[in-house]
């Protein structure tokens, strides 16, 4: 706990605690009169500012200030690599609050040299529903980093939020802090090899040769679904209401999930499409400023969205290489189907295989657009495909907090009561991953 003076003085569970026999908050909410009204102070020489991401400058500013100063690997070869668009479909989900969006600036020259964000959503943990904000892009310009900055920084987004009524938040960190509710582990399918072992992303195992690498990694050029009229096509305004209604229907499977309503799902699947039109049933490439990839499957026969899957995009700066500046990332993102509702479908294997279909194609999909590996977390159900798709552990841990609540721990990379793994939690951090995160890499591809 010494190393965690901060946290000790904030409402969250704290390292040793035992489990908690019930929910809750830990501090009662207070109104908004008692809520404290002025920013906390900062060191000589800097300001607050409310940054205004509708403003192109601004969104620059913000950009920048992540691409130099945020998240690396433990090996500083790595670092994320955030663009403007990204950015703006983040952090300008329904509902936004643009004083959730602070910086620290220098007084004298105004540059931006901090940022901090606060994204509104309401949250489920088991059978309670609340407001809460998911606090993320914690970053402090590497010259300042013994100013303390980063505390005074989580304490005004905090207050911000308050100001709000909002009490509770959820956040995400590579490292231990008190007290992770739940922990998941990052897993990596390579898609483009010669690039990852060139950057020191992966590297060629014992008894292996680039070339089998490359031919075990190897995947079809059009997914199967797309193939013998099976329904699989890109989401359109008009699914919005299927896939909320699938998507909701699906989340009851897990404990910790954010509560969607239909203009969540259109920002979250739609609004990051990019520009542009591809041709009908051309998988290869992607569009202008492309954020996120959705997909559902329509039963033609009744019209009806019976799946639907996504990821997006968020590549790494490859520090240090001559060669290549950039390592393309896709990320899993969310999925349902209407096969988990089918009874005994878990017991007798169709739902893993539904699931295994689904991701291949996901798969196919990322890699014509140009991704180099494809990442995924121990969340949800991905533990039903991780193997059969040669995903090949992580390096990275990525643990999950909760502000001012206090609920047992969730299973996440490992089983915890009756929940296998993964099925405690399904909360993206979008890297919503996140604070703190580490950029993981590939520690071993086969057995």
């Amino acid at each position: 706990m010494g190393e965690h003076k901060f946290w000790a003085t904030q409402p969250v569970p704290q390292l040793g605690d035992a489990p908690p026999l019930g929910d809750g908050y830990i501090e009662a909410s207070k109104p908004r009169e008692e809520v404290r009204q002025e920013p906390y102070p900062l060191p000589k020489d800097f300001q607050w500012s409310t940054i205004d991401l509708n403003d192109p400058n601004q969104l620059k500013e913000v950009y920048e200030l992540l691409s130099s100063n945020y998240v690396e690997d433990d090996h500083a070869s790595f670092r994320f690599q955030y663009s403007a668009e990204f950015l703006h479909w983040a952090l300008m989900p329904p509902g936004h609050h643009r004083e959730w969006h602070v910086g620290v600036r220098v007084a004298s020259n105004k540059k931006l040299v901090a940022f901090i964000a606060g994204i509104p959503m309401t949250l489920r943990v088991r059978e309670n529903v609340f407001h809460a904000s998911e606090i993320n892009y914690l970053c402090v310009h590497k010259k300042l980093r013994s100013k303390r900055l980063a505390p005074v920084l989580i304490k005004e987004v905090t207050r911000q939020c308050h100001l709000k009524g909002v009490f509770q938040a959820i956040y995400t960190a590579g490292v231990l802090l008190p007290t992770p509710v739940s922990t998941c582990r990052y897993y990596h399918r390579l898609l483009n090899v010669p690039k990852l072992v060139d950057i020191g992303f992966t590297y060629i195992p014992r008894n292996m040769t680039l070339a089998r690498m490359i031919r075990l990694n190897k995947l079809p050029t059009v997914p199967d679904l797309s193939r013998n009229n099976a329904g699989l096509r890109e989401m359109e305004e008009g699914d919005v209401k299927q896939v909320l209604s699938l998507y909701t229907r699906y989340m009851q499977r897990f404990k910790m999930v954010p509560v969607m309503t239909e203009s969540d799902v259109r920002h979250q699947f739609l609004s990051g499409m990019g520009k542009g039109q591809r041709p009908p049933g051309v998988w290869k490439g992607r569009r202008e400023q492309q954020v996120v990839w959705t997909y559902v499957v329509e039963d033609p026969r009744t019209n009806r969205i019976t799946d639907f899957f996504s990821f997006y995009t968020l590549p790494s700066t490859v520090i240090g290489n001559l060669k290549y500046n950039t390592v393309e990332i896709a990320y899993l993102y969310y999925y349902a189907t209407e096969v988990a509702f089918s009874s005994g479908a878990e017991e007798d294997g169709r739902l893993k295989t539904r699931l295994q279909e689904l991701i291949s194609d996901a798969l196919i999909i990322a890699d014509q657009a140009g991704f180099d590996v494809f990442n995924c977390l121990t969340l949800m159900d991905n533990n039903q495909f991780l193997e059969e798709f040669k995903f090949g552990r992580g390096d990275g841990l990525l643990h999950y907090y909760l502000y001012n609540w206090r609920t047992a721990p969730l299973a996440g990379v490992e089983a915890i009561g009756g929940d296998p793994v993964g099925r405690g939690s399904h909360i993206h951090a979008l890297e919503l991953n996140s604070n703190f995160t580490i950029c993981s890499r590939l520690i071993f591809v086969y057995k």
